[in-house]
């Protein structure tokens, strides 16, 4: 039983480091990436659609997305989501497609891009602490109702310290290769 609870601890930090990934995933870098627009949502005929699944979005370049519609009378609604979307992105409609230039970085921007991505980094360390504190609780609650040693119960505390110390290392990583990405030119 308290072996499950180590297990679901790191399941729960597991999910902790998918969710800093996919914000990561989210904060452009200046170069193009399918991935800036995935939480695009639009109004297709009276139900929010994500962009994905009303248009096809490649990278015509480095610094390029182009959007193609699958109903051409959708592309003023995708126009509208793209520039509300608070990225920055202006697109420009030639035809039946919708290409986005992605503007290039400055200085300032990186900076506070970064202060976003530390932000980020600080929330899924929270994240992965709580669940190490819930874990850490059930084997205190195990203790007291004497389902298992306090021998077991300080070497499962051990191992779920082991385990918060892998996951807080690998954001730190993910922190620092993003930080790189974001500073190179």
């Amino acid at each position: 039983m308290t072996h499950a609870q180590v297990k679901e601890a790191e399941a729960r930090m597991q999910k902790g480091i998918e969710s800093f990934k996919h914000e990561l995933s989210r904060i452009r870098t200046g170069r193009a990436h399918p991935s800036l627009l995935e939480h695009i949502r639009l109004d297709y005929y009276g139900t929010e659609t994500p962009l994905t699944q009303v248009a096809n979005i490649t990278v015509s370049d480095a610094r390029t997305l182009t959007v193609t519609p699958w109903e051409k009378r959708m592309i003023p609604a995708i126009e509208k989501a793209i520039i509300s979307g608070d990225l920055g992105l202006n697109p420009a409609t030639s035809g039946e497609i919708i290409r986005i230039p992605l503007p290039p970085l400055n200085e300032e921007r990186r900076k506070e891009l970064i202060k976003v991505v530390r932000a980020e980094a600080e929330n899924a360390r929270i994240s992965i602490r709580n669940a190490r504190r819930d874990a850490n609780g059930a084997l205190k609650e195990d203790l007291k109702n004497n389902s298992i040693t306090e021998d077991e119960e300080h070497r499962l505390m051990a191992d779920i310290q082991k385990l918060t110390d892998r996951f807080v290392s690998e954001v730190d990583k993910m922190l620092t290769a993003k930080e790189t990405e974001l500073m190179a030119v």
